[in-house]
């Protein structure tokens, strides 16, 4: 777990835009310390299929409140050793892993209980002491649990002897001969669907997975992207229809096209990940949006890795056909880029004179365009052509580690002014007040002369 230190050229967004000068490493956690690194690879067999009460850690190497928490959490680590596991992942190196948990924010903090499959938001104190009364109540909660008889399992299970996938018909849904084609192929949504039989091993190891998976993807997609699954045994129709021969089989489902095989490997993490990409693909690109508040921008840009923000020339100097014809290029590279998630903003020139001035744009050179990481107040500009094939070529460059980028103006956001929006029509210029100068005498000038 490596904290990389840099300059402003350096580390712009991890995973988006790479590090392209190293100049020192720093570590948050060490293998001398408590704190059980937690990776895609040891994930399920350290926390998921443990019997111990975990809590995880999840953090980003450039946060400043996550190396703030790393002493407490070693602390912590180190009065709990023998009770309860302390973890800790790199969410931004794993993103996989931190996107199946829902992780937002950093540091994001969970407490796997009972249900390993559905752990708990810790809400408590960031000290050592809060962290380890955190964690003493939520033991006590787990062998009350246990005394209870409840258990914490997943609810989805296969069942033997021609009976249906069963289990946990909120999150896996159980799929028929008679529901699936209303349910997989006159949705709107995309459908993850496993063939399998009950005595088959590989799906059984495969179960926990689909539960667990079920659930994130559920939350993650709004529910857009389902996952379910068909026992071939006894629902041989749909199973026939295609062509299911082994077990697990695992097809995906989109409305108007022929299913395809799933590919991918078979953790939660990996069925996570690929159902992403597909919400992705069918997801509307993001919307373009005028900055016109303080609020507009803070929303936009803090929601998002990255925030694409161009500077259009004045409507008095494009009219309204010019700035459509460059709100027509920003439109398509989000949908291009939709898949980064990235905010999309625009204004007019003279509109946001701090925000021009922060990115050294101000008073020339429009229309410009900056790629802004908010949470590094780092930015890239655009030194191209003011075009698709530019843009493209921008950010293409960034999102592969190339390009060079400069601290925001002063470290912070910029004020930014309350405007009106703009109505979609040209530019008109100011009424110039008209004076009656009919009564007026040439010769009275001509006195004054």
């Amino acid at each position: 777990m490596l904290l990389l230190l840099s300059s402003f050229s350096s580390c712009f967004v991890s995973g988006v835009l790479g590090c392209s000068l190293v100049l020192a490493v720093q570590a948050l956690y060490s293998a001398s310390d408590d704190v059980i690194e937690l990776t895609p690879s040891n994930f399920n067999r350290e926390v998921i299929q443990s019997d111990s009460l975990w809590l995880v850690e999840f953090y980003a190497p450039w946060c400043g409140h996550c190396r703030n928490l790393a002493p407490d959490w070693k602390k912590a680590a180190t009065a709990l050793k023998g009770i309860v596991k302390v973890g800790a992942v790199d969410a931004d190196q794993h993103k996989s892993l931190g996107g199946q948990y829902g992780v937002r924010g950093f540091p994001t903090i969970k407490i796997f209980g009972a249900n390993k499959n559905k752990p708990e938001e810790y809400q408590g104190g960031r000290s050592s002491q809060a962290i380890v009364d955190g964690a003493m109540n939520a033991l006590r909660n787990l062998v009350k649990e246990r005394l209870s008889g409840r258990s914490g399992g997943s609810d989805y299970k296969q069942s033997g002897g021609g009976g249906s996938s069963g289990g946990n018909k909120k999150d896996v849904v159980e799929l028929t001969d008679d529901n699936f084609d209303k349910m997989v192929l006159d949705s709107d949504d995309v459908w993850l669907v496993e063939f399998f039989a009950p005595w088959c091993g590989h799906c059984k190891n495969l179960e926990p997975e689909w539960a667990a998976a079920a659930t994130a993807v559920k939350e993650q997609t709004k529910g857009k992207v389902r996952l379910g699954a068909v026992d071939a045994t006894v629902h041989q129709a749909v199973s026939g229809r295609y062509g299911i021969r082994g077990f697990p089989t695992i097809k995906i489902f989109r409305k108007g096209e022929e299913p395809e095989d799933y590919q991918g490997g078979r953790t939660r993490g990996d069925i996570i990940e690929k159902a992403l990409d597909l919400f992705s693909d069918n997801a509307p690109p993001p919307e373009l949006l005028e900055i016109l508040s303080e609020d507009v921008l803070k929303k936009t840009c803090e929601d998002s890795q990255l925030c694409i923000i161009a500077v259009l020339p004045h409507i008095l100097d494009t009219g309204a056909a010019g700035r459509n014809s460059y709100l027509d290029v920003m439109v398509k590279m989000a949908e291009k880029y939709k898949k980064k998630m990235w905010g999309w903003l625009w204004t007019e020139a003279g509109a946001q004179m701090e925000l021009e001035s922060s990115l050294g744009i101000g008073g020339f050179g429009y229309p410009a365009m900056a790629a802004i990481n908010t949470r590094k107040m780092k930015f890239a500009l655009l030194r191209g052509s003011f075009s698709e094939t530019g843009i493209h070529e921008f950010l293409r460059e960034l999102s592969v580690g190339r390009g060079s980028t400069a601290t925001l103006g002063g470290g912070v956001m910029p004020k930014i002014h309350t405007v009106e929006p703009w109505d979609g029509k040209d530019g008109q210029l100011p009424v110039e007040e008209d004076y009656d100068l009919s009564d007026v005498e040439l010769d009275d000038f001509r006195d004054e002369l």
